[in-house]
């Protein structure tokens, strides 16, 4: 009965969000209303055929996407179709091509620290990091020390020093404590005052009343900066690690690589930047300030401080794919035969890149923007993904959205969910409230199981739940198998969760890597198989064992805060 009350509510919600979508569409032009309503009537018969149990709203899912942004600059009609599946992403966001031979996957916490280490030490030009926060221990000092001796190493040298540094971090995660992310770069500043620039992101829903009474941790529920990218010169580090102890020794995460990528970085510089300009200035006496003319995050006006940030992040997003979209066009007219491009291009073969076999898409999600770019996409792949696909999804913290939850149990890909035991749960152990955090994961788990298996659904739709003792599990991302494939064609890495807070609350960014090449799929499929090799299937007997009670209390509190963790 439970369970029917609440494919009902799912049904009705979906309906709402069904409409308002239309709705929102129809004033743009994008469909005819003839032409939307046929759609739509043909999706609602073939829901009608289906024997399964699906709603048949939950077919509709292309249509619940909100629409894709109108291309200014028409497609060069002579260039060919896209050379894969995915390229309809480019109408989003800027497309990079590169070579398969610049991304490199890494698979340990300790690997990452180190190259951390190695790229700060190497870099000439710049040092761009976002995180949610700097730690304070000893690995996170090391960090500090690394970046003082190369920004001595810039000063020293002859002329004006060229290195720049800038980090963004979160305002609220980063003051947590006497001892924070603030005290441990105010040397840097104070050091390096042209070099260095230290910015400190603060949620503009975070303010007033609000932003007196909630005490401190707690309010980190509101909002925050959660991107992880980490650059140096030309090369960019994507992950979901934040810059702290246990993201070096024993959380697991996903790290990526991609070298020699100058397009790539110039993106995420400028992202970095445009973030940072809205961001709250950390000065040298650790007072913090807004730059010159700047609307303030929580003291000025919200609507206006929004639009403004929207048109900072927008510009980077649309300026690079436009410059991406000059830079294919002039690829593909250099390489027809006869062209003087052509000519001009064999007379300089040796300076030619290979011809790119892999493709790196920014996805962006900033809701409190009104950015959601990667909410699209994401919602998209799952949607489109056919009958004998594969998605693995891995998520530290398991609460799925409505939406992408409906996605999963309405479309017809095979899914393997790879989600932590309560064991490895970050908050495992934590005091207060805070330790009940892992024991609520475990009742929306719980929750969604129940409903996998009322719609008999357990063949498809796998969780799994990753175990190993001594270390706790961060990771998230998927990997898109096609049918038929033994390797995966796509990945997504980055920041965001798949839940409601990474959608609605947090600034989050992340990449979809699509590529050709058989040895870097190969290389991901590693990386899925793994991190999945530590895992074991949950079954109903899973909630069973005795550290998978729930109390009532938590039961009775979740629903009403699930959005918030």
């Amino acid at each position: 009965m439970a369970a029917r009350k609440r494919k009902a509510r799912a049904m009705a919600a979906g309906g709402a969000a069904l409409w308002r979508r239309l709705s929102a569409w129809l004033p743009q032009g994008r469909l005819g209303l003839a032409a939307l309503l046929g759609r739509l009537s043909d999706r609602l018969s073939r829901g009608r055929d289906r024997r399964s149990r699906r709603s048949s709203w939950l077919l509709l899912a292309p249509l619940l996407t909100p629409p894709v942004p109108v291309i200014t600059a028409p497609p060069c009609s002579l260039c060919p179709e896209g050379a894969h599946r995915f390229q309809w992403i480019s109408n989003l966001v800027p497309e990079f091509g590169i070579s398969s031979s610049h991304v490199k996957v890494l698979s340990s916490p300790a690997e990452f620290y180190e190259l951390l280490k190695v790229q700060i030490k190497a870099a000439k030009q710049r040092v761009v990091m976002a995180s949610l926060y700097l730690g304070t221990g000893l690995l996170e000092q090391e960090l500090v020390y690394c970046l003082e001796e190369t920004l001595e190493k810039s000063l020293q040298a002859k002329g004006s020093p060229d290195l720049r540094v800038s980090i963004l971090l979160d305002y609220t995660r980063g003051s947590r404590g006497r001892k924070n992310s603030r005290t441990m770069l105010i040397p840097l500043l104070q050091r390096f005052p042209e070099q260095v620039r230290v910015s400190l992101f603060h949620t503009p829903n975070l303010r007033g009343l609000l932003r007196l009474l909630i005490p401190e941790r707690f309010n980190e529920t509101i909002g925050l900066q959660h991107i992880k990218v980490y650059l140096f010169d030309d090369n960019v580090i994507l992950s979901g690690a934040n810059l702290s102890d246990l993201y070096f020794t024993n959380r697991q995460d996903r790290y990526v690589l991609l070298r020699d990528s100058p397009e790539i970085a110039d993106f995420f510089t400028e992202l970095v930047d445009a973030i940072g300009d809205v961001s709250l200035q950390l000065q040298q006496d650790d007072t913090v300030q807004m730059m010159e003319g700047m609307v303030h995050p929580y003291q000025g006006d919200k609507v206006a401080y929004c639009e403004i940030a929207n048109r900072r992040v927008m510009e980077v997003i649309n300026s690079a794919r436009t410059r991406q979209e000059l830079l294919h066009a002039k690829t593909f007219h250099s390489n027809q035969p006869g062209s003087i491009l052509s000519q001009q291009g064999s007379q300089e073969s040796g300076s030619l890149k290979p011809e790119p076999d892999t493709w790196i898409y920014p996805l962006i999600q900033m809701k409190p923007f009104g950015i959601q770019i990667d909410e699209m996409v994401t919602e998209t792949l799952l949607t489109e993904a056919e009958r004998g696909a594969r998605i693995y999804l891995t998520t530290g913290y398991f609460n799925l959205t409505q939406a992408y939850m409906d996605l999963i149990l309405g479309t017809r890909a095979e899914y393997r969910i790879l989600l932590a035991s309560p064991e490895v749960n970050g908050f495992f152990g934590a005091k207060g409230v805070a330790g009940a955090i892992p024991a609520a994961y475990v009742y929306i788990e719980q929750q969604f199981y129940s409903e996998v298996c009322y719609l008999q659904q357990q063949e498809r739709v796998q969780l799994q739940e990753y175990s190993r003792a001594g270390w706790t599990f961060h990771a998230k991302g998927l990997w898109l198998y096609l049918a038929g494939s033994d390797l995966p064609c796509l990945t997504l890495i980055g920041s965001p969760n798949f839940g409601y807070r990474s959608v609605h609350r947090d600034l989050e960014a992340q990449v979809a890597i699509v590529t050709e090449n058989k040895a870097l799929q190969q290389q991901l499929h590693q990386e899925q198989e793994q991190l999945y090799l530590c895992s074991g299937v949950v079954s109903t007997s899973t909630f069973e064992q005795p550290n998978r009670y729930v109390k009532l209390w938590v039961k009775l509190v979740t629903p009403l805060i699930k959005n918030f963790f």
